[in-house]
């Protein structure tokens, strides 16, 4: 679901929405009819002319014809038991269904993994807790029932979920550590991308420690306080400090097509069930240290 606070702009809803999301016009009008688009939690219509002031509400939007079919995939699978499963999702792979991404995703693999999985998130989300982007890798949980699953999103509502990042950024970063507390929203100028912004955003908090310097890239580990959507590169990117290889932020040539230099290396929980602190540890993929390598020279 997101959602959208109208400032200053005068415009239809559908014309709108077309400007601040992915959806085109005329998906836009078939989720209203749909009653899938609310302003002010009220049904709404594609002529509607918006106010300042106004909330609007989008729920994620899917195709009618995509199948979610189980798929035997080579997961990496790190934990499990009756509740959870701590998955390593490799390089590559995008983390459930969305509009031009219909198989093949790491819903895809869980499916044929596991038949009992939480549907909370809905239908084409079975299981995720959380995600992260199709080109970082590391560890995710997956809820494989609905109690874990509202006990694990608690935890990461409130804070205490341990999620640690190992990256590798453009630039020498001078200082040991730091805080970029920064809001998040997408960008007013390219829908398909975030950005810090005080527009329809969200507050995002990222800690980062340098873990070693080169000629012209820091490592560092970074740790989330919130999990807005592409949040690390997006804080990175604004201090001036992009992450190498991000094809998105930064604007930096590209090294190879392998994805960004960005890995879930950390992930720490309280069991839903037994009450027990978990924490599981991985290491850095081949793309990132083949890359990390080049700089170590």
């Amino acid at each position: 679901m997101q959602e959208f606070i109208v400032t200053n702009e005068i415009d239809r809803i559908d014309n709108y929405l077309s400007k601040k999301t992915e959806l085109s016009r005329s998906k836009i009008a078939k989720m209203i009819k749909e009653g899938k688009i609310l302003v002010n939690d009220e049904l709404t219509k594609a002529s509607y002319n918006i106010k300042e002031n106004d909330i609007i509400k989008v729920e994620e939007y899917v195709e009618d014809a995509m199948n979610l079919e189980p798929i035997n995939m080579n997961l990496d699978i790190v934990y499990e038991d009756d509740d959870v499963i701590v998955v390593n999702k490799d390089n590559g792979v995008v983390v459930h269904p969305a509009p031009g991404n219909y198989t093949n995703t790491l819903v895809n693999g869980l499916l044929y993994h596991s038949k009992e999985l939480s549907n909370i998130n809905g239908e084409f989300r079975p299981g995720i807790v959380h995600r992260i982007d199709a080109y970082t890798t590391g560890l995710l949980m997956v809820a494989k029932n609905n109690k874990a699953h509202e006990i694990l999103a608690k935890e990461l509502e409130e804070k205490k979920t341990k999620r640690k990042y190992i990256a590798l950024v453009w630039g020498i970063i001078n200082t040991d550590t730091g805080t970029i507390d920064a809001p998040i929203g997408r960008d007013i100028k390219d829908r398909k991308k975030m950005a810090v912004t005080d527009v329809n955003s969200k507050d995002a908090v990222t800690h980062f420690k340098v873990l070693e310097r080169y000629a012209s890239t820091t490592l560092i580990e970074l740790e989330l306080e919130t999990g807005r959507t592409h949040q690390i590169r997006v804080h990175m990117n604004y201090i001036g400090y992009p992450v190498v290889n991000d094809p998105v932020y930064g604007k930096r040539k590209l090294i190879d097509n392998t994805g960004q230099c960005l890995h879930a290396k950390t992930l720490g929980f309280v069991h839903p069930s037994t009450g027990k602190y978990l924490e599981f540890d991985s290491e850095l993929p081949l793309c990132f240290t083949n890359i990390l390598n080049q700089f170590k020279d």
